[in-house]
């Protein structure tokens, strides 16, 4: 009977395709991490193809972690708030974007955000690097108030934790398996990692997530892991999703170079 259960699971599975509302189109854009040249060329290249794709309500999707460990957060922030007020866009918070967040008050939370790529987000916005050494921390932590300008804190503070479209569910992490979208804690969606890749059960909707690197995307029946590593691989990858069709974007850099690809979703695990 096991076995039954498992080849009715895995056939009904097959079976399903998930969609977005009919006449929407969505670009779910994954982990930046201040590599704001590749941000330039994904967003070129996603205007280019939504005026080709033809007449849909398109909506791009920031999955969070826009900050910390490229060079040049404090751009990202501007390019991504531009852009929110040519077109719909909305943008889900990382957990880069809640230590950065917590670091103007917390002086043990900005000693952490430092050491995991706040460095270079504090030094996107301006201060010299010999500065920023001499500074304790306490005087760096008033020098946060000054750098950043209020309203890239308000863009932060207004970020959202979840976004739904149709059979999707756009989360920064992951979700806690064993609760339902509607009783998620944010710790969650902003820092789960194990028992929600290792899942293997469905969910009531297709997760599309990032915050864990892979080289590729990484997808199962029940979940999409779209962050390619872009501080790390020069990589930055979008998944476009339209009806039941799915496919990818990428901004890559290599050798100095940018170049935009096109590619088809992989096939199914």
């Amino acid at each position: 009977m096991m076995k039954l259960a498992k080849l009715f699971k895995k056939s009904a599975a097959s079976k399903w395709q998930p969609r977005i509302p009919e006449g929407e189109r969505y670009y779910v854009i994954g982990d930046i991490h201040g590599r704001c040249d590749l941000l330039d060329a994904l967003v070129e290249a996603i205007e280019e193809d939504d005026k080709a794709s033809g007449p849909a309500e398109s909506t791009v999707v920031f999955l969070g972690d826009l900050v910390d460990r490229g060079p040049e957060s404090a751009r990202v922030i501007d390019v991504a708030r531009q852009w929110g007020k040519q077109r719909r866009v909305r943008y889900i918070a990382g957990n880069h974007e809640e230590m950065f967040l917590e670091s103007f008050e917390d002086k043990e939370m900005l000693r952490h955000f430092l050491k995991h790529g706040g460095k270079e987000t504090v030094l996107s916005y301006g201060i010299k690097k010999k500065r920023y050494t001499e500074l304790t921390m306490k005087e760096l932590q008033a020098e946060l108030h000054e750098l950043v300008p209020k309203k890239h804190r308000k863009f932060l503070e207004g970020m959202e934790d979840m976004v739904i479209a149709g059979d999707y569910v756009f989360v920064h992490a992951g979700i806690n398996p064993k609760r339902p979208l509607d009783d998620q804690k944010q710790s969650d969606m902003r820092w789960i990692r194990e028992r929600f890749l290792k899942h293997r059960d469905p969910f009531s909707h297709v997760v599309v997530h990032g915050h864990t690197i892979f080289e590729d995307i990484e997808h199962t029946p029940y979940r999409i892991g779209i962050d390619t590593g872009a501080f790390r691989t020069g990589n930055l990858t979008a998944l476009v999703l339209e009806g039941t069709q799915r496919r990818l974007i990428h901004a890559r850099e290599e050798d100095g170079t940018i170049a935009v690809e096109h590619a088809d979703f992989p096939k199914g695990k």
